[in-house]
């Protein structure tokens, strides 16, 4: 018996992720979504360049050695 499964294509530079699962206030939500609407991509892009970009403020030498890869 076959299942229907969906299948994806892995995206580049995506082996070593994890994934979380986060809760923000309906106001930050809400925003998140125009910002996603409006750049034209999708709210999980849009909350990962945001902790990237948090990340390298915080420790500017991780995004040196990132760099240097």
């Amino acid at each position: 018996m076959a299942t229907n499964r969906t299948m994806t294509k892995p995206r580049i530079g995506t082996a070593d992720t994890t994934r979380a699962s986060v809760s923000f206030p309906s106001e930050v939500y809400s925003e998140l979504e125009r910002i996603a609407a409006a750049k034209k991509v999708s709210l999980a892009w849009v909350v990962r360049e945001a902790a990237e970009r948090y990340v390298v403020d915080q420790w500017p030498l991780l995004a040196e050695a990132k760099d240097r890869k």
